[in-house]
Order: structure tokens, then C-alpha cells, then sequence
């Protein structure tokens, strides 16, 4: 069984995520996506409590029958995938992410206990991959695969909610109910 991981403080999720975790499963064939939402990040501030963030990632993944949404009480990664104990699971990221990997705990553990597949799109410094691949101790552990560029992000949306400006089309729509109905992000 073909199992990918993607974990994410998901602030809201949209749906960049959504497409990095559909563009994975076909990808790597996955049979089970487990998805994430980190209670407590390590490497960032929430604005969102977790029982919502879970929530709304529920709403946002629920048209992938292959994702399965769960809270993750590790702040770290390497220490989420020790207690998962999965068999060789593919790890997803996007390029951003992946840039500032050697800034992980534990980087070249990650590698021992998942393949990283690490979504690219046009526009993204190849040069910067590049090194931080050449600087690894595994590089055949990582895969590179192209998704098409959302340029969307989770503070991007959280300022134009707060804004009043619409966030349609940025996140899935059960997600932009959700976020209006329940005030998140100061949204009217």
C-alpha cells in the first residue's frame, strides 16, 4: 500500500494545498493520503485554534477519498513520521518548503523514514533545489513533480478576509463558508 503524508498548520487550507495533495496522489499512485494539521508548529505562529483548522482542512480535503484529515500533536516532522512507524511513505512538500529543509529537525532523518516528493511549478529557482538536494546525504530520496502555479497563500488569505475582500477561489468552498460563518480571520 502506497502511502503519502502531508502536514501543514493548514491556516486556512485552500486550495493550493488541495492541489499539491491531488497532484500527490497521482503522482505516487497513493493509495491513503494521511493529512495533517499540526497542533502546535514548530517553525510558526496559528492564528486558529486546532479543532478549527482541523475542521476546516476536513472541508477542504473531503473530495479526496484517499485523504484522511487528523490532528498531529508533533510540532516537528521528524517526530510525527517516528510515531506514524509507516513503511517508506512519501512525505509531500512544495517547493517553498523544501528550500528551507536543511533548517529542519533532523533533516537527513526525515529522509530515512519517508521519500520527500517535493511539488515544483513554473517560476520556482530550480538552482536554490538543486543545492539543497546536492547537500543531502539521501538525495534518492527525493522526487520533484510539477504542479500547476496557485499563487495563493494561507497570510495572503487571512489579511484579505480580515480585509472585508473576498477569498473565493482561493479556498475551497466549504472552507470560505465556513471561514465567513464563524468569523475567522476578522471576515464580516
Amino acid at each position: 500500500m502506497n502511502i503519502g503524508v502531508l502536514g501543514g498548520a493548514f491556516d486556512p487550507p485552500h486550495v493550493g494545498h488541495v492541489e499539491l495533495a491531488r497532484r500527490g496522489i497521482e503522482r505516487f499512485d497513493l493509495d491513503r493520503l494521511l493529512v495533517r494539521v499540526v497542533e502546535e508548529p514548530g517553525h510558526k505562529d496559528v492564528a486558529t485554534a486546532p479543532q478549527i483548522r482541523l475542521f476546516l482542512a476536513e472541508l477542504a480535503f473531503a473530495p479526496l477519498d484517499e485523504a484522511e484529515v487528523s490532528l498531529d500533536p508533533f510540532p516537528r516532522t521528524v517526530d510525527s513520521l517516528q510515531a506514524l512507524a509507516l513503511d517508506d511513505p512519501v512525505f509531500l512538500v512544495g517547493a517553498d518548503e523544501f528550500a528551507s529543509f536543511l533548517a529542519w529537525k533532523e533533516p537527513e532523518r526525515v529522509l530515512d523514514l519517508a521519500r520527500l516528493g517535493v511539488a515544483t511549478r513554473p517560476g520556482v529557482d530550480r538552482a536554490c533545489l538543486d543545492d539543497v538536494l546536492a547537500r543531502l546525504g539521501r538525495p534518492d530520496r527525493v522526487v520533484f513533480f510539477e504542479i500547476d502555479p496557485l499563487p495563493v497563500s494561507s497570510s495572503d488569505i487571512r489579511a484579505r478576509a480580515a480585509g472585508g475582500e473576498p477569498i473565493a477561489g482561493l479556498v475551497p468552498g466549504a472552507v470560505a463558508a465556513e471561514i465567513g460563518r464563524l468569523g475567522l480571520y476578522g471576515a464580516a
